[in-house]
């Protein structure tokens, strides 16, 4: 187990597409998941993609807590469970965007505003060899389309309608505050 370096945004391997899976419960997959595990946790990140740590693979992991999910969806709203997905597929539910505030860790320091759809449904499989199936709604939806994009080679402000809305997260935390 390894915390993995983050690829920045400038590296080739983020605007290249990644390499579909042929064996997901393959040891080298299995080693794999083990350390962008242990990297997510380390950088307390809500999802990372396989490009992210330099490997072209269709493979991305996220979380997403239902607090969380709640605060940025003004609602009641169910997160999900950690989960590995690998050969994602996405397919829009509900063709309604949605503008949302985005970050990256392959962007540190800065965000931007992103429209997203609001419901999606996603397909792929998890480290074990198991099919998931799931519907996905607001800031689950957000999350998963977010490090879906990374298999495509795209990163969030390529999703941008104003690039003036990118700024840097500490800019916005001095807003919350008032300072």
């Amino acid at each position: 187990m390894a915390i993995l370096k983050i690829a920045r945004m400038g590296h080739p391997i983020l605007l290249q597409p990644a390499c579909k899976i042929n064996s997901p419960n393959a040891l080298e997959v299995g080693r794999l998941i083990e350390d962008m595990i242990d990297t997510l946790e380390e950088v307390s990140g809500a999802g990372l993609a396989a490009p992210q740590v330099h490997a072209s693979l269709r493979l991305v992991m996220f979380h997403v807590p239902n607090k969380k999910a709640s605060i940025e969806d003004g609602e009641t709203s169910e997160g999900c469970p950690f989960t590995v997905l690998i050969n994602p597929r996405i397919e829009v539910v509900d063709n309604e965007l949605i503008d949302g505030t985005e970050a990256c860790l392959s962007l540190p320091g800065l965000a931007g505003i992103v429209p997203r759809y609001r419901r999606i449904r996603y397909t792929g499989w998890d480290h074990l060899g198991n099919a998931i199936d799931r519907t996905a709604h607001g800031y689950h939806a957000r999350v998963v389309q977010h490090e879906c994009d990374h298999l495509d080679g795209v990163l969030y402000p390529m999703r941008m309608k104003d690039l003036s809305t990118l700024t840097f997260t500490s800019e916005i935390f001095r807003k919350e505050v008032g300072v």
